[in-house]
């Protein structure tokens, strides 16, 4: 079988929806491309991947509904590090596979740029995959694709995997990178845990060697029967991750280091070379690159309006506030509420709710020119972007989303409420009222159990123009309060912050001190 070709223009629509953009990655018979999502209107993953033989109707929904539900399996039992199928579908003997959007770049596309990593980063690597491959065989379920193109490393957080349920969908096991494949899998035997760390050794040879342990010699058979027949070439640059990688690619799977002893290894490897990690995060190049694309898809006429991008279409056009992006959860993660608004100076919003029941808060106060004494319980966190906040002990950073001329940050302690969102947009409207009315709540209404509490709110905030938006979505025990606040920093340059936590506990003491400290402690970056 010879490689996909990209026949598919930017003009067509898959399934109806999914309009092509450009190929960023490349495999044996599979193509990654950028897309879009022109019902909902947000970015999207897609990999096309030809299939064997044109398949019968109740091989299709066999097929993409396997992708489907072992995608969301995995999503609930390693949340954060698999990326989530929103679609799959079948169409001219063709297997298109939507994913969720992944803020990183393609490990294949970092080896390509770099040529090989050091012992620590590509042990770190190493650890983040195997928490991924213990999730699913602890769940009975084999990867059985793991290749560095289902790898997404992030430039914050752990590497994100893809491609669970994509084993058997094609005629020859591992097809779609031979090079990676294990010795059952080229002999076309059924394949369990086993051929996963083999692939995870393959791997971790590959990043410390630059080159894979079996080389793609032009054709799968010939490239599969290498690595069923051929001795393992020795590593030269794995270090202290020698004996380990040798384990894994044994070629007889019942020999295969146990998934405990890899790990010891890679801490120690981690351990005994920590300084040698502390490099540069990869750039993420997926979401700048998916910018330009889309607006040279907009300069060609197939754009839709400016008046419906505002309202919702989100991340590709970077004159919608970033904040947009977060009010309408268009974008992996909590969102941020959104962009120029005049603030007040309050450390609690004014017409808040306890329980869903309006009540009356005090206003905030302006911030001090000094720093405030932080409550007890509390810590001074400084991004790498160059903002500050106080957060409460247990916070951490959970999810960095980027844009070309936008970023959000969002903390909090495991990615439920209560949380707050830290939204920075270099392109905004000169009225953070209109932002708020024209441009996030059109997206908001959207919500299930949407309900503003008060008006938009002008105000000022440490001296800028700014303006509070707040609401109420979900249902049951799921209903969360949110409270918005954007200010405009001049140039066109925009923050906001969105505090979120459940409506049942709103009112209460912790909730309203969080609330007041986010407030009175946040700092923009200095010039």
């Amino acid at each position: 079988m010879t490689m996909t070709k990209a026949h598919v223009s930017a003009h067509e629509l898959v399934a109806g929806r999914y309009r092509l953009l450009e190929v960023f990655a490349r495999e044996t018979n599979r193509l990654w491309w950028y897309a879009e999502d022109v019902a909902a209107e947000q970015p999207r993953l897609v990999a096309q991947t030809a299939l064997p033989e044109p398949s019968a109707d109740d091989t299709a929904r066999r097929i993409t509904a396997r992708v489907v539900r072992t995608s969301e399996t995995m999503r609930l039992l390693c949340p954060g590090q698999v990326a989530t199928v929103v679609d799959a579908v079948v169409e001219a003997g063709t297997l298109w596979t939507v994913t969720e959007w992944i803020d990183g770049t393609p490990l294949g596309e970092l080896l390509d740029r770099e040529g090989g990593f050091n012992v620590a980063r590509t042990a770190r690597i190493g650890v983040e995959l195997l928490d991924v491959l213990r999730a699913a065989h602890d769940g009975g379920i084999t990867h059985g694709e793991l290749s560095p193109g289902q790898v997404f490393v992030r430039d914050s957080g752990p590497v994100v995997v893809t491609g669970f349920g994509l084993a058997g969908a094609t005629l020859v096991p591992r097809l779609t990178a031979p090079s990676y494949a294990s010795p059952e899998q080229a002999r076309d035997e059924r394949i369990g845990p086993a051929a996963d760390l083999w692939a995870l050794g393959a791997l971790l040879y590959t990043m410390a060697e630059g080159r894979p342990p079996f080389r793609d010699r032009g054709r799968p058979d010939a490239t599969l029967k290498a690595v069923d027949r051929l001795p393992l070439r020795t590593p030269l640059r794995t270090g202290p991750l020698t004996q380990a990688v040798q384990g894994l690619l044994r070629k007889n799977s019942r020999e295969r280091l146990t998934r405990p002893v890899v790990r010891e290894a890679l801490i120690r490897a981690l351990d005994e070379d920590a300084d040698a990690d502390r490099e540069p995060a990869p750039v993420p190049r997926l979401r700048a690159a998916y910018a330009g694309v889309r607006a040279g898809v907009r300069r060609a006429g197939r754009e839709r309006s400016r008046g419906m991008l505002a309202a919702g279409t989100a991340l590709a056009v970077v004159t919608v506030a970033a904040a947009v992006l977060a009010a309408t959860h268009q974008l992996p993660g909590v969102g941020t509420a959104q962009a120029p608004v005049r603030p007040t100076t309050s450390a609690t919003p004014a017409g808040s709710r306890t329980g869903g029941t309006a009540t009356s808060s005090p206003t905030p106060t302006p911030a001090p020119s000094t720093a405030p004494v932080l409550p007890a319980g509390y810590h001074r966190y400084t991004a790498p972007e160059g903002f500050s906040v106080a957060l409460p002990d247990g916070w951490k950073r959970l999810t960095t989303t980027r844009v070309t001329g936008a970023y959000r940050v969002t903390f909090g302690r495991d990615g439920t409420s209560p949380t707050l969102a830290v939204t920075h947009s270099e392109q905004v409207g000169p009225d953070p009222v209109a932002v708020w009315r024209d441009d996030v709540e059109p997206g908001l209404r959207r919500l299930a159990g949407y309900h503003r509490v008060g008006d938009v709110r002008a105000t000022t905030y440490q001296g800028y123009r700014a303006a509070d938006l707040e609401w109420l979505a979900g249902t049951g025990d799921a209903r969360v309060h949110t409270f918005g606040r954007g200010f405009l920093t001049g140039g066109g340059d925009a923050f906001s912050l969105r505090f979120t936590a459940p409506a049942a506990t709103w009112g209460d003491a912790a909730s309203r001190l969080a609330l007041r400290t986010f407030l009175q402690t946040f700092r923009v970056p200095e010039h």
